[in-house]
């Protein structure tokens, strides 16, 4: 447990477990500790051999509404302040009493930025599949958290937006980058140019989700047993299908079919394919173990 996520495992009979984002008083806006917690959180899932599948939902009335400006939004204006405005006083660099110099507080921001960056990259890293269960808003930041799962469900009452340019600000989490590989480039352009609302129908039509569901219950209910009917499959071959599907990524179709070549010459010799073939014979379920 922890301040911003809370992980319930349920793997006995399912290997699924849910992280809730966990500030239903915020709407689940993205603070300092979200930013901190998530990369371990993910690395624990990503250890726990028990753990086949992860479900990502929220608490309260919304997925996210992004980040929180009240924490962030914050040191935003403080790094963009000009030289020699009133607030250098209380901004000091390397405890010299100088002021920091607009490059010192450019490399601050960047830092600030790659930092959370890193912490929603975690998401995608995980070499469990993971499903996002999105209800209500899911903006700003909520995108990018969304865009790092690998499969995305809604409710009917979703609302999406790439809302940085309504905040005069280019979206830099990931969103931008993930995005064009879930959806067309014209959908990408709107979404991202004009920080629209977009419902859960339009959602569905232009495949940011896969399917909608007609209340937050169906929804979860529906994330759960969609992770579920992964987690009882071969987590071998479940995580080396993510794996070789990430690796298509700036590889031609000649080096990407090496690839999935030279991954299966190490994996086919699993017992979990020895598992498969003698339940096929005896005409039964397979029971995995990862071996």
């Amino acid at each position: 447990m922890s301040s911003a996520l809370l992980v319930e495992r349920k793997t006995a009979g399912t290997g699924v477990a849910t992280l809730w984002l966990d500030r239903p008083d915020t709407r689940n806006s993205l603070g300092h500790g979200f930013f901190d917690e998530l990369p371990a959180v993910m690395a624990e899932l990503a250890d726990d051999s028990a753990v086949r599948a992860v479900v990502v939902a929220a608490r309260g009335p919304s997925f996210s509404v992004g980040l929180d400006v009240k924490e962030l939004g914050a040191l935003l204006a403080e790094r963009s302040r000009p030289p020699g405005s009133k607030s250098d006083d209380l901004e000091r660099s390397g405890g010299r009493g100088e002021p920091l110099s607009p490059a010192a507080r450019a490399e601050a921001t960047r830092r600030s930025v790659r930092r959370m960056q890193a912490a929603i990259t975690a998401v995608a890293d995980c070499p469990k599949p993971v499903v996002a269960a999105v209800h209500g808003h899911c903006i700003g930041g909520g995108m990018d958290l969304a865009t790092a799962c690998d499969i995305r469900l809604a409710s009917s009452d979703a609302i999406f937006s790439v809302r940085e340019t309504r905040m005069a600000i280019v979206a830099d989490l990931g969103v931008l980058q993930r995005l064009p590989r879930i959806v067309g480039a014209g959908h990408v352009a709107e979404l991202a140019f004009t920080g629209k609302d977009v419902d859960a129908r339009r959602a569905k039509e232009i495949g940011l989700v896969n399917e909608v569901y007609p209340d937050r219950n169906a929804l979860l209910h529906a994330a759960a047993s969609l992770a579920q009917e992964i987690a009882v499959l071969s987590p071998l071959a479940v995580q080396g299908t993510k794996s070789v599907l990430a690796a298509n990524d700036g590889l031609t179709l000649a080096q990407a079919l090496e690839y999935v070549a030279t991954w299966n010459a190490g994996m086919l010799a699993s017992e979990d394919l020895a598992e498969a073939v003698r339940a096929f014979l005896e005409k039964r379920p397979p029971r995995f173990t990862g071996a």
